[in-house]
């Protein structure tokens, strides 16, 4: 079989190659280079993250490793797509006080659509396009769908950032990983001696100052409590997340969260531990994608966020195309702009995006 890879300079995409090429695959490297060098960033503090003006290192890892594999490697630009998609939504949501994930958007649209689209567009014929997703896919033969599902290693399964992928994209690519542990990939490409074997894991989307994306005048605003009550003065509501504790400078007998952030008033809302849980949310854009859409009441399982371990939920379907998710318990921290994912075991039913 004829493999695309994307290859992000570290261990796991760079395992995922290895691996294919060892079971007889013919493969090819790809990267996708998302940043634009015109940008003029302030910091330079964010090397190890996904978005990152170090990127070339990262390229240039990538071609030491097909150099190594003996396989051809291509650089495809990307920037101009990762802009209009996943740089605006942060922004714009940020604006809004919300709080945005680029990830899953940057799965959906750019790195499982834009890099192989490039690819086929410059001439590349492709079986299948291959990542180093932690997670699992197959087909249900019975349902006629493809499925997605977490993979094995708990810790490390990004079944989360994926549940926005359509059933066309799930027919074309290959996770090998979702079957192994972090350490067990490590141990493969330590095997194959491949130079990023103990490199460390990207830490996040960015790690720099947010503001540098963002570009946004300064606009202090007040802290206040459920009430109304002015408690303080912010820096801007996009420093702000619902659940955030530290940051604030603002004494109170006992730690103060973000309980919620009011973008037409520019404020944000103050109040202790007990307050920052919610019985329940309500999430639009609804993705659906092991299963065909659920029109009525249904149990599962919910994450709200990637490290979370799914939780117990009744999924209420509402008029206008958006639902209510109940949670058995109260939820901590049910910030808008990121996204509630659904489960059945371990199979990802679909989500959607929390608004309230």
């Amino acid at each position: 079989m004829k493999i695309l890879v994307g290859l992000s300079g570290g261990v796991d995409s760079a395992a995922v190659a290895w691996l294919l090429t060892q079971a007889g695959h013919e493969v090819i490297g790809a990267t996708m280079s998302i940043w634009d060098k015109n940008t003029n960033f302030r910091s330079s503090d964010s090397a190890g993250s996904c978005f990152s003006p170090h990127h070339e290192k990262d390229i240039e890892a990538a071609r030491s490793l097909c150099r190594k594999l003996g396989i051809p490697y291509y650089v495809f630009d990307c920037a101009d797509e990762y802009k209009q998609i996943v740089l605006q939504n942060f922004k714009a949501e940020y604006a809004a006080g919300r709080t945005p994930n680029p990830c899953v958007w940057c799965n959906a649209a750019v790195k499982f659509d834009a890099l192989p689209a490039a690819a086929r567009k410059a001439g590349l014929a492709f079986d299948k396009f291959a990542t180093g997703h932690y997670a699992r896919t197959g087909y249900d033969e019975a349902a006629g769908r493809w499925f997605l599902r977490r993979g094995k290693d708990a810790k490390k399964d990004q079944s989360y950032f994926l549940y926005r992928l359509s059933q066309e994209q799930l027919a074309r690519i290959l996770m090998p990983l979702g079957e192994y542990c972090k350490e067990e990939v490590r141990g493969f490409a330590r095997q194959a001696g491949l130079e990023m074997a103990d490199k460390h894991d990207s830490q996040d989307f960015f790690t720099g100052d947010v503001n540098d994306i963002l570009q946004m005048p300064p606009a202090p605003g007040n802290f206040v409590d459920k009430e109304g009550r002015v408690l303080g003065r912010h820096r801007g509501i996009w420093h702000y997340t619902v659940g955030q504790r530290r940051g604030m400078g603002v004494s109170a007998p006992r730690p103060l969260y973000v309980t919620g952030i009011n973008p037409a008033e520019n404020e944000v809302v103050l109040g202790y531990e007990e307050e920052v849980f919610r019985p329940s949310l309500i999430c639009e854009n609804l993705s659906w994608l092991s299963v065909a859409a659920i029109n009525e009441e249904r149990p599962l399982t919910v994450r709200i966020r990637s490290s979370q371990t799914p939780v117990e939920a009744l999924f209420v379907p509402l008029a206008d195309g958006r639902a209510e998710i109940r949670f058995s318990a109260p939820q901590k921290a049910v910030a808008p702009g990121q996204s509630a994912v659904f489960y059945d075991g371990d199979t990802v039913l679909g989500g959607g995006i929390i608004c309230r």
